[in-house]
């Protein structure tokens, strides 16, 4: 589908293993947004469209497609996930911070209040209170 315009795309093409593994991605309520964008990006890619016609389909920028296309070349779909990040390594984990919003929405506290303060959330997880501000 190609238009004959701009550089040459590298070639996608998915496994039947690749392609189940993007679209439960893709679908999963779990997954993270960003990972889901990743994952339909190259399900797009794979079944032929140019990067344009995918940036339109998808909303999202030309730039961003191509980044996407690339890295699942070259690492497939290892390559779709976050590199690490310059910097300390995150001293809360993701399970800290799931625990603390499952808390938020389907627990009340203890004493009788009608919702969380940052304080009462913080004594409950055993973090700070800082810590309970910022997720």
């Amino acid at each position: 589908m190609a238009d004959g315009r701009g550089p040459k795309l590298a070639l996608l093409e998915l496994t039947a293993e690749e392609r189940e593994a993007l679209r439960g991605l893709a679908r999963r309520p779990k997954t993270a947004q960003a990972l889901a964008v990743r994952a339909r990006i190259v399900l797009a890619c794979a079944e032929g469209l140019s990067n344009s016609e995918v940036s339109r389909q998808l909303g999202v920028s030309l730039p961003t497609v191509g980044k996407w296309r690339r890295r699942f070349v070259a690492d497939r779909v290892d390559g779709l996930r976050d590199e690490p990040r310059p910097g300390a390594p995150r001293k809360i984990g993701d399970a800290q911070v799931e625990a603390v919003i499952t808390k938020t929405v389907e627990e009340l506290p203890a004493n009788q209040d009608s919702h969380w303060s940052t304080r009462s959330m913080a004594n409950a997880v055993g973090l700070s209170q800082t810590a309970v501000s910022r997720i």
